[in-house]
């Protein structure tokens, strides 16, 4: 079984797809890996960044949370 990957926001925050890091973000408590997303190359979209908690913006999205489906989970935020 493997285990579970937890996050502090610090951690978070260094995983924000610049300089050949992956792009993480967190949504209600879980991280997802953007990586392969062309939308988000260099860990930008829309004004937005990798390495954060993007819950409240994601609720103001159009496209809600539906975005999420099918993204590969990396862990859990802690804090």
């Amino acid at each position: 079984m493997m285990v579970e990957k937890t996050f502090t926001k610090d951690e978070l925050a260094k995983f924000n797809g610049q300089n050949g890091q992956p792009a993480y973000v967190a949504v209600d408590g879980t991280v997802y890996d953007l990586s392969a997303k062309a939308a988000w190359q260099g860990g930008k979209h829309h004004g937005h960044v990798a390495g954060v908690d993007l819950t409240a913006a994601l609720k103001k999205a159009p496209h809600g949370d539906k975005v999420l489906k099918g993204l590969p989970v990396v862990g859990k935020l802690t804090d």
